[in-house]
Protein backbone atom coordinates (compact mmCIF):
# COMPACT_ATOMS: atom_id res chain seq x y z
CA UNK A 1 0.00 0.00 0.00
CA UNK A 2 1.78 3.60 -0.86
CA UNK A 3 1.68 5.91 1.97
CA UNK A 4 0.99 8.77 -0.66
CA UNK A 5 -2.38 7.18 -2.15
CA UNK A 6 -4.23 5.05 0.32
CA UNK A 7 -7.93 3.94 -0.90
CA UNK A 8 -9.98 2.71 1.99
CA UNK A 9 -10.67 -0.93 2.08
CA UNK A 10 -14.44 -1.19 1.15
CA UNK A 11 -14.80 -4.50 3.46
CA UNK A 12 -12.71 -6.89 4.74
CA UNK A 13 -14.83 -9.91 3.05
CA UNK A 14 -12.55 -8.43 0.07
CA UNK A 15 -9.31 -9.92 1.08
CA UNK A 16 -10.76 -12.38 3.94
CA UNK A 17 -9.73 -15.26 1.75
CA UNK A 18 -6.73 -14.73 2.02
CA UNK A 19 -5.84 -15.53 5.69
CA UNK A 20 -6.92 -18.58 8.00
CA UNK A 21 -6.62 -16.80 11.21
CA UNK A 22 -7.03 -13.58 12.76
CA UNK A 23 -5.21 -12.14 16.14
CA UNK A 24 -7.77 -9.19 16.24
CA UNK A 25 -7.29 -6.48 19.47
CA UNK A 26 -10.03 -5.33 21.11
CA UNK A 27 -9.98 -2.19 22.50
CA UNK A 28 -10.88 0.33 19.75
CA UNK A 29 -11.40 -2.21 17.13
CA UNK A 30 -14.66 -4.59 18.58
CA UNK A 31 -15.48 -1.99 21.64
CA UNK A 32 -14.94 1.47 22.81
CA UNK A 33 -14.66 0.50 26.44
CA UNK A 34 -18.51 1.16 27.02
CA UNK A 35 -20.04 -0.37 23.86
CA UNK A 36 -19.55 -3.12 21.33
CA UNK A 37 -19.26 -2.31 17.82
CA UNK A 38 -21.89 -4.28 16.17
CA UNK A 39 -20.72 -4.83 12.37
CA UNK A 40 -16.71 -5.69 13.87
CA UNK A 41 -18.56 -8.73 15.92
CA UNK A 42 -20.05 -9.28 12.38
CA UNK A 43 -17.05 -9.15 10.94
CA UNK A 44 -15.61 -11.98 13.05
CA UNK A 45 -18.23 -14.15 12.99
CA UNK A 46 -18.25 -14.28 9.41
CA UNK A 47 -14.63 -14.79 9.12
CA UNK A 48 -15.42 -17.77 10.95
CA UNK A 49 -18.26 -19.06 9.23
CA UNK A 50 -15.52 -19.33 6.65
CA UNK A 51 -13.75 -21.94 8.45
CA UNK A 52 -11.04 -19.22 10.05
CA UNK A 53 -10.07 -18.49 13.75
CA UNK A 54 -10.05 -15.70 15.73
CA UNK A 55 -8.12 -15.08 18.44
CA UNK A 56 -8.36 -11.60 20.52
CA UNK A 57 -4.95 -10.08 21.15
CA UNK A 58 -5.22 -7.11 23.71
CA UNK A 59 -3.21 -5.16 26.18
CA UNK A 60 -5.31 -5.41 28.79
CA UNK A 61 -3.71 -6.17 32.22
CA UNK A 62 -5.52 -8.98 33.21
CA UNK A 63 -5.73 -12.30 32.74
CA UNK A 64 -8.47 -13.44 29.82
CA UNK A 65 -10.94 -14.87 32.07
CA UNK A 66 -11.29 -12.11 34.24
CA UNK A 67 -11.57 -9.55 31.41
CA UNK A 68 -14.13 -12.21 29.62
CA UNK A 69 -17.58 -10.67 31.66
CA UNK A 70 -16.49 -7.32 31.19
CA UNK A 71 -16.81 -7.61 27.46
CA UNK A 72 -19.34 -9.74 27.39
CA UNK A 73 -21.42 -7.43 29.63
CA UNK A 74 -20.73 -4.53 26.73
CA UNK A 75 -21.95 -6.92 23.88
CA UNK A 76 -19.41 -8.42 22.68
CA UNK A 77 -20.80 -11.75 21.58
CA UNK A 78 -19.40 -15.35 22.54
CA UNK A 79 -19.41 -16.42 18.92
CA UNK A 80 -17.14 -13.84 17.41
CA UNK A 81 -13.76 -15.64 18.46
CA UNK A 82 -12.50 -18.87 19.33
CA UNK A 83 -9.37 -17.70 21.29
CA UNK A 84 -7.96 -14.63 23.58
CA UNK A 85 -5.00 -13.11 24.95
CA UNK A 86 -3.66 -10.85 26.86
CA UNK A 87 -0.63 -9.10 28.15
CA UNK A 88 -2.18 -10.11 31.55
CA UNK A 89 -1.78 -13.52 31.06
CA UNK A 90 1.57 -13.16 30.11
CA UNK A 91 2.50 -11.17 33.19
CA UNK A 92 0.79 -13.26 35.15
CA UNK A 93 3.09 -16.91 33.76
CA UNK A 94 6.35 -14.23 34.19
CA UNK A 95 5.48 -13.20 37.62
CA UNK A 96 5.06 -16.82 38.35
CA UNK A 97 8.11 -18.09 36.81
CA UNK A 98 10.73 -15.58 37.95
CA UNK A 99 8.93 -13.53 41.49
CA UNK A 100 8.20 -16.76 43.20
CA UNK A 101 7.75 -15.50 46.89
CA UNK A 102 8.37 -11.59 45.89
CA UNK A 103 7.33 -8.37 47.63
CA UNK A 104 5.46 -6.25 44.67
CA UNK A 105 4.10 -3.21 45.26
CA UNK A 106 1.34 -3.12 42.51
CA UNK A 107 0.18 0.13 40.74
CA UNK A 108 -3.13 0.21 38.97
CA UNK A 109 -6.42 0.07 40.38
CA UNK A 110 -8.15 -3.06 42.65
CA UNK A 111 -10.15 -4.16 39.69
CA UNK A 112 -6.70 -5.53 38.42
CA UNK A 113 -6.28 -7.56 41.42
CA UNK A 114 -6.42 -10.71 39.31
CA UNK A 115 -3.66 -10.50 37.60
CA UNK A 116 -1.84 -11.59 40.94
CA UNK A 117 -4.53 -14.88 41.40
CA UNK A 118 -3.10 -18.05 42.33
CA UNK A 119 0.74 -16.38 42.49
CA UNK A 120 2.96 -16.83 45.51
CA UNK A 121 3.68 -12.89 45.97
CA UNK A 122 3.32 -10.60 48.73
CA UNK A 123 1.60 -7.10 47.65
CA UNK A 124 3.06 -4.83 49.68
CA UNK A 125 3.51 -0.75 49.84
CA UNK A 126 6.25 0.84 48.21
CA UNK A 127 8.57 0.85 50.87
CA UNK A 128 9.05 -2.53 51.49
CA UNK A 129 8.96 -3.63 47.67
CA UNK A 130 11.58 -5.80 45.72
CA UNK A 131 9.68 -5.47 42.75
CA UNK A 132 7.15 -2.53 40.92
CA UNK A 133 3.87 -4.18 39.12
CA UNK A 134 1.83 -1.14 37.25
CA UNK A 135 -1.51 -2.19 35.10
CA UNK A 136 -2.70 1.25 35.07
CA UNK A 137 -3.25 4.79 36.90
CA UNK A 138 -5.25 4.21 40.15
CA UNK A 139 -7.89 6.38 39.20
CA UNK A 140 -7.49 6.89 35.24
CA UNK A 141 -10.35 9.63 35.64
CA UNK A 142 -9.19 12.31 37.89
CA UNK A 143 -5.56 11.00 37.43
CA UNK A 144 -2.23 11.77 35.02
CA UNK A 145 0.70 10.47 34.76
CA UNK A 146 2.14 13.48 36.36
CA UNK A 147 0.29 12.58 39.99
CA UNK A 148 2.97 9.92 40.02
CA UNK A 149 6.25 11.63 39.11
CA UNK A 150 7.21 11.80 42.93
CA UNK A 151 6.39 7.98 44.00
CA UNK A 152 7.77 6.77 40.68
CA UNK A 153 10.98 8.80 41.40
CA UNK A 154 11.46 7.15 44.95
CA UNK A 155 10.98 3.81 43.39
CA UNK A 156 13.70 4.44 40.57
CA UNK A 157 16.16 5.73 43.37
CA UNK A 158 16.09 2.83 44.77
CA UNK A 159 16.75 0.93 40.93
CA UNK A 160 13.32 -1.10 41.32
CA UNK A 161 12.77 -3.04 38.11
CA UNK A 162 9.45 -2.29 36.54
CA UNK A 163 6.88 -4.50 35.04
CA UNK A 164 4.64 -3.07 33.18
CA UNK A 165 1.60 -5.36 32.36
CA UNK A 166 -0.29 -2.41 29.37
CA UNK A 167 2.17 -1.02 27.14
CA UNK A 168 -0.91 1.48 26.32
CA UNK A 169 0.12 4.66 27.04
CA UNK A 170 -3.48 6.08 26.47
CA UNK A 171 -7.21 4.17 25.32
CA UNK A 172 -10.72 5.22 24.05
CA UNK A 173 -13.51 5.49 27.06
CA UNK A 174 -16.50 6.18 24.84
CA UNK A 175 -16.10 9.25 23.50
CA UNK A 176 -12.29 10.37 25.56
CA UNK A 177 -9.11 9.24 25.68
CA UNK A 178 -7.90 7.83 29.30
CA UNK A 179 -4.33 7.35 30.59
CA UNK A 180 -2.83 3.65 31.08
CA UNK A 181 0.15 1.47 32.03
CA UNK A 182 1.95 2.34 29.49
CA UNK A 183 1.91 6.28 30.40
CA UNK A 184 3.61 5.43 33.53
CA UNK A 185 6.47 2.87 31.89
CA UNK A 186 7.73 5.78 29.62
CA UNK A 187 7.94 8.09 33.03
CA UNK A 188 9.94 5.61 34.88
CA UNK A 189 12.22 3.96 31.80
CA UNK A 190 12.70 8.47 31.53
CA UNK A 191 13.97 8.00 34.98
CA UNK A 192 16.66 5.26 34.58
CA UNK A 193 15.24 2.65 36.08
CA UNK A 194 14.83 -1.16 34.21
CA UNK A 195 11.58 -1.15 33.29
CA UNK A 196 10.03 -4.62 31.12
CA UNK A 197 7.05 -3.68 28.85
CA UNK A 198 4.63 -6.94 28.16
CA UNK A 199 2.01 -6.56 25.17
CA UNK A 200 1.79 -5.45 21.67
CA UNK A 201 4.20 -4.59 20.37
CA UNK A 202 6.22 -6.84 22.24
CA UNK A 203 6.97 -10.35 21.28
CA UNK A 204 5.49 -12.23 24.33
CA UNK A 205 2.44 -12.07 23.67
CA UNK A 206 2.41 -12.70 19.75
CA UNK A 207 4.30 -16.05 20.61
CA UNK A 208 1.21 -16.85 22.68
CA UNK A 209 -1.16 -15.46 20.53
CA UNK A 210 0.50 -17.85 17.37
CA UNK A 211 0.51 -20.40 19.74
CA UNK A 212 -3.08 -20.34 20.27
CA UNK A 213 -3.68 -20.22 17.02
CA UNK A 214 -2.11 -23.01 16.60
CA UNK A 215 -3.56 -25.29 18.82
CA UNK A 216 -7.30 -24.16 17.34
CA UNK A 217 -5.54 -24.85 13.91
CA UNK A 218 -4.21 -28.30 15.40
CA UNK A 219 -1.04 -27.69 13.44
CA UNK A 220 2.19 -25.27 12.84
CA UNK A 221 1.21 -21.35 12.07
CA UNK A 222 1.98 -20.48 8.35
CA UNK A 223 2.43 -16.62 9.32
CA UNK A 224 1.78 -15.08 5.21
CA UNK A 225 -1.65 -16.75 6.18
CA UNK A 226 -1.88 -14.53 9.54
CA UNK A 227 -3.98 -11.01 9.65
CA UNK A 228 -3.36 -8.46 12.86
CA UNK A 229 -6.41 -6.06 12.84
CA UNK A 230 -5.78 -3.02 15.44
CA UNK A 231 -6.08 0.76 15.94
CA UNK A 232 -2.74 1.20 17.43
CA UNK A 233 -0.14 2.10 15.19
CA UNK A 234 2.57 2.32 17.57
CA UNK A 235 1.07 -1.33 19.05
CA UNK A 236 -1.21 -3.13 16.43
CA UNK A 237 0.68 -2.69 13.40
CA UNK A 238 4.10 -2.01 14.59
CA UNK A 239 3.94 -5.55 16.47
CA UNK A 240 2.81 -7.38 13.66
CA UNK A 241 5.11 -5.99 11.29
CA UNK A 242 7.64 -7.15 13.65
CA UNK A 243 6.41 -10.53 13.51
CA UNK A 244 6.12 -10.89 9.53
CA UNK A 245 2.83 -10.66 9.99
CA UNK A 246 0.03 -8.24 7.55
CA UNK A 247 -1.91 -5.77 9.26
CA UNK A 248 -5.43 -4.18 8.41
CA UNK A 249 -5.52 -0.74 10.60
CA UNK A 250 -8.86 0.45 11.69
CA UNK A 251 -8.43 3.96 11.36
CA UNK A 252 -11.31 5.36 13.70
CA UNK A 253 -10.07 4.05 16.92
CA UNK A 254 -7.40 5.97 19.00
CA UNK A 255 -5.93 7.64 15.70
CA UNK A 256 -9.60 8.83 14.74
CA UNK A 257 -9.60 12.72 16.25
CA UNK A 258 -5.98 13.01 14.40
CA UNK A 259 -7.71 12.07 11.15
CA UNK A 260 -10.75 13.95 10.19
CA UNK A 261 -14.35 12.31 10.22
CA UNK A 262 -14.14 8.46 11.23
CA UNK A 263 -15.77 7.69 8.11
CA UNK A 264 -13.63 9.91 5.73
CA UNK A 265 -10.50 9.81 6.90
CA UNK A 266 -8.07 12.36 5.57
CA UNK A 267 -5.66 10.93 3.13
CA UNK A 268 -2.48 13.04 3.59
CA UNK A 269 -2.83 12.91 7.54
CA UNK A 270 -3.78 9.31 6.72
CA UNK A 271 -0.52 8.51 4.72
CA UNK A 272 1.50 10.87 7.03
CA UNK A 273 0.76 8.93 10.28
CA UNK A 274 1.51 5.53 8.60
CA UNK A 275 4.89 6.84 7.41
CA UNK A 276 5.82 8.32 10.62
CA UNK A 277 4.92 4.86 12.37
CA UNK A 278 7.56 3.40 9.45
CA UNK A 279 4.15 0.75 8.66
CA UNK A 280 2.38 -0.46 5.93
CA UNK A 281 -0.70 -2.28 6.39
CA UNK A 282 -2.55 -4.27 3.75
CA UNK A 283 -5.59 -2.23 4.10
CA UNK A 284 -7.48 0.62 5.59
CA UNK A 285 -10.74 0.45 7.58
CA UNK A 286 -12.05 3.25 9.61
CA UNK A 287 -14.34 0.89 11.12
CA UNK A 288 -14.22 -3.41 11.02
CA UNK A 289 -16.68 -4.40 8.44
CA UNK A 290 -17.09 -6.92 6.60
Amino acid sequence: MSTETIDLLPGFSTIADRYDGILCDLWGVVHNGLTAWPEACAALRAFRAKGGHVVLLSNAPRPNWSVRPQFAGIGVPGDAFDGFVTSGDVTHDLLAGQYGGARVHHIGPERDHALFEGLDVDLVGEDRAEVVVCTGLFDDVTETPDDYVDSLTRLAGRGLAMICANPDKVVERGSDLVYCAGALADVYAGLGAPTRVIGKPHPEVYEAALASLAGLSGGAVDRARVLAIGDSVRTDLAGAAAQGIDALFVSGGIHGAELGPVETPDPRRLAELLAAGGVTPIGVQPRLRW
